[in-house]
C-alpha cells in the first residue's frame, strides 16, 4: 500500500470511528435520560455506548491502550453528545425518527471501521468480519445492560446482520485487492441500506415463540 493511500485510509477509518462514537453516545445518553438517570450516569452511559465495541475491538486485535482512552477526542465527542442530550432533550426526542437514521448511519460507520483496522492489525477475512459486527453491535448492548434491557440487537429488526454484511464487504474488497476506500464506503452504503429498509419494512429474523403451556408454566 502507498504511503498516501495509508494517510487517506487512516484519515478515513478516524472519521468513521469519531461519527460512529457521537450516533450512539447521543442513544446512550437519549437511554440515561429516559431512565431519569444524573448528568454523571447520562454521560456514563453516553461513553459506554459510544466506545464499548470499539474498545472491545482493540483489546481483541492488540491494539493497546484502545483508541478511546488513548485519544481525547473520543472521550470529547462523547461528553459532548451526552451534554447536548442531556440539557436538549426535548429537542432530541423530537427527532425522533432522524435519530433513527442517524443509528443506522452508526452502525454502517463502525462496522466497516471495525472489519477495517481488524485487517489493518493483520487479523483473518473470517475474525475481521466478525469483530466489525462487533465494533458495531457493542455500545449499543452494554448500553441496554447498563439500563436492564434486553439488548436491542436481540430483538430488533435486522441489526447484527446488516453490521456483519457491511463488514464482510469491506473483507472481501481487501481479499479482491480492490481500493479500501471504495470498499469502505460500499460496506458503510449497503449497511445503512440493509438497516434503514429493514426499520421501514419492519424486516426480522425468525422470533422464537414458546407454547401457550410453556408461557403458563412460566418457562
Amino acid at each position: 500500500m502507498l504511503e498516501h493511500e495509508k494517510v487517506i485510509l487512516s484519515t478515513l477509518l478516524v472519521a468513521f470511528d469519531l461519527g460512529g462514537t457521537f450516533v450512539f453516545a447521543i442513544s446512550g445518553a437519549r437511554a440515561g435520560v429516559k431512565h431519569r438517570l444524573d448528568l454523571f450516569g447520562v454521560l456514563v452511559l453516553s461513553f459506554a455506548a459510544g466506545n464499548s465495541g470499539g474498545i472491545t475491538r482493540d483489546l481483541m486485535i492488540g491494539a493497546i491502550p484502545p483508541a478511546a482512552i488513548s485519544d481525547w477526542r473520543y472521550l470529547g465527542v462523547s461528553i459532548l453528545a451526552g451534554l447536548i442530550t442531556f440539557y436538549r432533550y426535548r429537542i432530541i426526542d423530537r427527532l425522533r425518527s432522524p435519530v433513527q437514521v442517524f443509528d443506522a448511519a452508526g452502525l454502517a460507520l463502525f462496522a466497516v471501521s471495525g472489519a477495517t483496522k481488524a485487517l489493518a492489525f493483520h487479523v483473518g477475512p473470517v475474525p475481521a468480519t466478525l469483530l466489525g459486527m462487533l465494533t458495531g453491535i457493542g455500545g449499543g448492548m452494554v448500553r441496554d445492560v447498563l439500563v436492564r434491557e434486553i439488548p436491542t440487537v436481540l430483538r430488533t429488526e435486522l441489526y447484527a446482520v446488516a453490521a456483519l454484511i457491511g463488514a464482510g464487504v469491506v473483507v472481501i474488497g481487501a481479499m479482491l485487492h480492490l481500493p479500501s476506500d471504495g470498499a469502505a464506503v460500499a460496506g458503510a452504503v449497503l449497511c445503512f441500506g440493509l438497516r434503514f429498509v429493514a426499520m421501514r419494512r419492519d424486516w426480522q429474523l425468525p422470533i422464537a415463540r414458546a407454547s401457550k403451556q410453556s408461557e403458563a408454566d412460566g418457562l
